[in-house]
């Protein structure tokens, strides 16, 4: 049930795109227990406002740098927090081959009250 946003600059490719949703989800389904099939993505592109410190905590970022912002529900471990971010970064990197200096993961965890996934009811409360 993750609401997955990445932001990244305009200009890619379909191919580009559908990577980075792929090795999110493939991460997500691997080290947090996400079905693989659970899958709600918003990628959007931008052509301008992406501001970044491209030198923040020593980690030297580019112009390819891409943010993601995973929702879902609380519950993880930090080791599974960990590996996620782990598991992200090298798929990115072997495909579509985003460097993992240019990836910044951020994950805002929520309850079950707070998902209603159609019809204006919260699903998982009834």
């Amino acid at each position: 049930m993750p609401l997955v946003r990445i932001s990244h600059r305009s200009g890619l490719s379909d191919a580009y795109r559908q990577a980075l949703s792929d090795g999110v989800q493939e991460a997500m389904a691997s080290t947090v227990n996400v079905p693989a099939d659970d899958r709600f993505h918003i990628l959007t592109e931008h052509a301008s406002g992406l501001v970044f410190d491209a030198h923040y905590l020593g980690i030297e970022r580019s112009p390819e740098w891409v943010a993601i912002q995973i929702t879902l529900r609380q519950g993880r471990t930090v080791e599974m927090k960990q590996a996620l971010y782990r598991r992200i970064v090298e798929n990115l990197a072997a495909k579509p081959g985003v460097r993992p200096e240019d990836v910044m993961i951020c994950l805002v965890e929520n309850d079950l009250a707070d998902w209603s996934f159609g019809n204006g009811v919260a699903q998982y409360v009834r």
